[in-house]
């Protein structure tokens, strides 16, 4: 191990004085039967401005990733038969896979109306109710963890109260510079199985908790806690609309995706047939 790490220095250090060279001379760092790793390589995989030490750990890292690959490959070549090497049936379907999934991607961006109305978003929302309803309680919430020794309650339950934007914005700058977490969520809605994990309480009913009453004031050794309730919406409800919009947006670009690459499919094979660009053979036999 000494050894190696002596060599490993060698190398890195060959590394280092090639910068200093405008042609450096190509260099082996390592051999594997008639398979040679350069010193150029290692160049490529090192960081700028990266310490010497970072430098020899990248190194060494990669001259042993590159030594053992080289040599399952030497072993498996060694072992697997003619017939089972040769890939030239997989790498066909793998080229043709990825030519086909490049084109099709080039035609939606070039092609495909990628834009989805309000409107579009409402009409499906509605259409499809009984597909939004909430798997989890959320919630439009306010939440503050301040210091206890910082906390000063009755100004924080006022900022909180003021859900003006000015008021939003004054509770920002109060949080900023004495919170220890803070969640403003006033126009948002958010998870509350996310929320209720920051409370010094455990919350075991989701619905008592958000229905029975907008502010709630905690404290443990350490922090003041308060949470203000403004809307919540319980699980198996069914979700807002603007809680579920991006998803909707996503579902109809989906869909549309799938009816174009269809009708792309298609248009093609009609080409075919009208361009005679394919013949096929009768193979019924007697």
């Amino acid at each position: 191990m000494y050894k190696r790490i002596i060599i490993y220095g060698y190398l890195i250090a060959l590394v280092a004085l090639s910068g200093c060279s405008s042609a450096p001379k190509e260099e082996a760092v390592a051999r594997v039967g008639e398979k040679t790793l350069y010193r150029s390589k290692l160049l490529e995989i090192l960081p700028k401005d990266i310490s010497r030490d970072d430098s020899i750990t990248l190194s060494n890292d990669y001259i042993d990733k590159w030594i053992k690959q080289e040599l399952l490959i030497q072993k498996a070549d060694e072992n697997l038969s003619a017939e089972q090497k040769d890939l030239s049936a997989e790498l066909q379907e793998y080229r043709n896979s990825l030519i086909i999934y490049k084109y099709k991607n080039e035609l939606i961006k070039q092609r495909m109306d990628t834009t989805v109305s309000g409107q579009q978003i409402e009409e499906y929302y509605a259409r499809n109710q009984a597909n939004f309803n909430l798997s989890s309680s959320i919630a439009k919430a306010t939440f503050v963890m301040i210091p206890t020794d910082l906390a000063n309650p009755e100004l924080v339950k006022e900022l909180v109260a003021d859900t003006s934007p000015e008021g939003i914005d004054e509770l920002r700058e109060y949080c900023g510079q004495y919170a220890k977490k803070a969640n403003i969520s006033v126009d948002e809605w958010i998870n509350f199985q996310v929320l209720k994990k920051n409370f010094p309480e455990n919350i075991t009913d989701d619905e008592a908790f958000l229905s029975g009453k907008s502010f709630y004031e905690m404290n443990d050794s350490n922090y003041y806690y308060l949470v203000s309730i403004h809307d919540y919406k319980l699980s198996n409800d069914l979700a807002p609309l603007e809680f579920v919009e991006n998803n909707i947006k996503n579902l109809i670009l989906n869909q549309r995706k799938i009816r174009f690459l269809k009708e792309m499919e298609e248009n093609i094979y009609t080409e075919g047939v009208r361009q005679k660009k394919f013949k096929i053979y009768d193979t019924k036999t007697n």
